[in-house]
C-alpha cells in the first residue's frame, strides 16, 4: 500500500477526482510541453458527464492559461481502464501535435497512466485488516504504530498539517453564510445548525454540533475552497467532524487526534487498495462509505477501543453504506453530497459506540465488506456512478 500522503491530499474542492486530479494532470502535462502553442483535452465518461458541475474544464484551463485550451466532452464513451479518462494533446503553431498523453483520475486526486498500480513505491507490506489485526495481537501495537513504523516519525509533521487544514475548514464553514455557487441556489446551513445546537441541550446539542461541523467542511468544499481529501473531496466533512466533535466534548489532545488520523488513513488505504474510493467507479459507497468507516474507526480508537473494536466500527461504517449510488443533481457536489457528510458523521459515531459496547467479535470482517463493496460497485449500472444520469439527478430534472 502507498503512503498516507497519497490518501490525504490538501486541495481545492469541489471534487478530488474531477478537480484535483485533472488539475494535477494538467500541471504535469504543461511541464512536459512548455513550448506548446495550444492545448486540447478530451474528457471521457464521468469526467465529461459531470465535469462542468465539478469545474473540471475551469481548473484545466486555469493551469494552461494564457495558452488556449479546447475542452472536448465525450460523456457517452469511456476509456478502457477507468470511467475518469482524459487525453491531453499539445500542438505547435502549424497545428502539428507535439505530445499526447492518456491518463486516468482514479479517485482522491490520484492519477494513473495504466490500470494496475506500480508496486515499486509501496510503503506498507501488510495490505489487509486481517493481517494488521494479527500484527496487533502478536506485537501489542496499535494501528497507528504501524504507520509510524513504516512512514517514520516525520509522518506526524504531515499529519499535523492535515489536522490544521481540517480544523480551519470547519472554522471557516461555521462562520460563512449565503448561497453556494453552481446554479442550484442552495443555501449554506452550517452556521445555522451550529447556532441552534448551542441553544439546545444533551442529545440534540451533540448531534447538532456534529451535523454543523460536517456541513461546514462539505459547504467549503462545494464552494471550491481548501479542504483535505478524506478520502475524497465529496466526503471530506465526515472525518474532521468526528475528530473535532470528540475533542470538544471529551477533551482529547491533538496528539491523540493525529494518531486517530493515522488509523483512519490505514482504513481508507485498505479500501483504496482492494476496492476503490472513486464514485465514478463504485458509486458513493466508495466515498461516503469509506469516509464513514475511517471516521468510525478513528472514533472507536479515541474512545478507548481495542484494535478489534476499531475494525468492527470500520466494518459497520462500510457495511451500512453498501449500494449507495453517486447521483449528484446537476453534477454539483451539493445534493445529496453535503447532507450525506452530516448523516455519515453521526453514523460513524453510532458505529463506534456499537462496537465499543461489544467485545469486538462479529461475523463479517472488514476485508470481506470491502470486497463486497468492490463487487457491488462493479454491478451498479453506469448511470448510478457519478454521471448525473440516474437516481436523484434525474428525478430533480423531471420536476
Amino acid at each position: 500500500m502507498k503512503s498516507l500522503k497519497e490518501l490525504y491530499r490538501i486541495g481545492l474542492g469541489p471534487s478530488s477526482s474531477h478537480t484535483i486530479g485533472p488539475s494535477n494532470a494538467a500541471i504535469i502535462f504543461k511541464e512536459k510541453t512548455c513550448d506548446a502553442y495550444k492545448y486540447r483535452v478530451i474528457l471521457y465518461g464521468s469526467l465529461a458527464a459531470t465535469g462542468k458541475g465539478h469545474l473540471t474544464d475551469h481548473v484545466i484551463k486555469t493551469i494552461f492559461n494564457p495558452v488556449s485550451c479546447e475542452i472536448v466532452w465525450k460523456k457517452e464513451k469511456e476509456l478502457p481502464l477507468h470511467p475518469n479518462g482524459m487525453i491531453f494533446e499539445a500542438y505547435n503553431e502549424n497545428g502539428k501535435i507535439l505530445k499526447k498523453w492518456t491518463v486516468y483520475s482514479v479517485g482522491g486526486g490520484a492519477l494513473r497512466e495504466i490500470y494496475h498500480e506500480n508496486t515499486s513505491n509501496n510503503v506498507y507490506p501488510l495490505t489487509t485488516m486481517t493481517e494488521l489485526l494479527k500484527m496487533c495481537e502478536n506485537d501489542g501495537k496499535s494501528l497507528w504504530n504501524y504507520v509510524e513504523d513504516y512512514e517514520g516519525e516525520e509522518i506526524w509533521n504531515f499529519m499535523g498539517e492535515i489536522l490544521e487544514v481540517m480544523k480551519k475548514s470547519i472554522e471557516r464553514g461555521i462562520e460563512k453564510e449565503g448561497v453556494l455557487p453552481g446554479g442550484l441556489n442552495l443555501r449554506r446551513t452550517a452556521s445555522q445548525y451550529y447556532i441552534k445546537a448551542m441553544q439546545t441541550h444533551k442529545f440534540l446539542k451533540e448531534t447538532g454540533t456534529l451535523f454543523s461541523y460536517a456541513l461546514a467542511v462539505a459547504e467549503e468544499n462545494a464552494s471550491g475552497n481548501l479542504i483535505v481529501t478524506a478520502p475524497t473531496c465529496g466526503s471530506a466533512g465526515v472525518l474532521p467532524a468526528v475528530l473535532f466533535f470528540i475533542q470538544d466534548y471529551y477533551d482529547v489532545s491533538n496528539e491523540k487526534l493525529l494518531r486517530a488520523i493515522a488509523t483512519a488513513g490505514m482504513i481508507g488505504n485498505i479500501v483504496k487498495s482492494h476496492a476503490s474510493i472513486s464514485g465514478a467507479e463504485v458509486g458513493c459507497q466508495g466515498e461516503i462509505g469509506t469516509a464513514c468507516a475511517m471516521a468510525a474507526g478513528a472514533a472507536a480508537q479515541l474512545m478507548g477501543g481495542t484494535p478489534h473494536q476499531i475494525e468492527y466500527a470500520a466494518e459497520m461504517g462500510m457495511e451500512h453504506h453498501l449500494g449507495l449510488t453517486c447521483d449528484p443533481i446537476m453534477g454539483l457536489v451539493q445534493i445529496p453530497c453535503i447532507e450525506r457528510n452530516a448523516i455519515a458523521a453521526v453514523s460513524a459515531m453510532d458505529c463506534a459506540s456499537f462496537a465499543l459496547l461489544s467485545d469486538g467479535r462479529h461475523m463479517v470482517s472488514f476485508d470481506e465488506v470491502v470486497e463486497t463493496m468492490a463487487q457491488t460497485g462493479r454491478d451498479l449500472k453506469r448511470h448510478y456512478r457519478e454521471t448525473s444520469e440516474g437516481g436523484l439527478a434525474v428525478c430533480y430534472k423531471k420536476r
